[in-house]
């Protein structure tokens, strides 16, 4: 994903909100293979405009330097991985939920896996660049998830366990296929993990997940 940085316009009326998201994903995308690639004290923002195909300057327009530019990386890719788990509801089918959350981690980790050993080493190093974030904004969203789990089993729709105990073996299960891939691929004698492994996987980590929660 990070490393094909062309851009496609369809034709249509001129729309510059458009036009502006689009120039800021890739320089997301750029950045995060560079951080990827040569960690924050290496990486450059004249690299990631070479590599986005963009002057400079239009960094420093969306981003007012590297540090700004590498937590929007980092939470970019937090809220991509949250997407299915932002409206959640205590009318809501746990089962139907959580395994498409699964699906989502596990199709983000086939096809975002520098993004995501990116966010691994950001976590392995203590957060000094996102620490701000986790303790605000995701915060508040983690508790907010866990109270509808909480109705969930308050309702008998699943069994009585710790909720964030749950979401983190969600995490750690789906997140391990992208930033552990060399331990999986010589472990299995294989080159790389297909589309198909990937869906193995998750169907594998549903069953558990879900049986484990009393609702498989």
């Amino acid at each position: 994903m990070a490393n094909r940085m062309t851009t496609h316009i369809s034709r249509g009326p001129y729309k510059p909100g458009r036009i502006r998201e689009q120039s800021r994903d890739l320089i997301l995308q750029a950045a995060e293979a560079e951080f990827a690639c040569h960690g924050f004290r290496g990486a450059t923002m004249q690299r990631i405009a070479e590599s986005a195909q963009v002057p400079k300057a239009n960094i420093h327009y969306y981003f007012s330097n590297k540090l700004g530019l590498y937590g929007a990386v980092l939470e970019n890719t937090l809220n991509l991985w949250d997407t299915v788990f932002n409206e959640l509801s205590s009318h809501d089918d746990p089962a139907d939920v959580l395994g498409r959350y699964i699906d989502a981690k596990m199709n983000f980790s086939r096809t975002n896996p520098s993004a995501s050993r990116l966010f691994a080493k950001e976590m392995i190093s203590g957060a000094p660049h996102l620490s701000a974030y986790l303790q605000q904004d995701y915060r508040l969203w983690f508790k907010q998830r866990m109270s509808i789990f909480d109705c969930w089993i308050a309702q008998k729709k699943m069994d009585d366990l710790d909720p964030a105990h749950v979401i983190f073996m969600i995490w750690a299960s789906t997140q391990y296929y992208a930033d552990f891939e060399p331990q999986i691929l010589i472990a299995t004698d294989t080159q790389s993990q297909s589309e198909a492994s990937y869906q193995q996987a998750a169907n594998s980590i549903k069953h558990i997940i879900l049986k484990g929660c009393g609702i498989g």
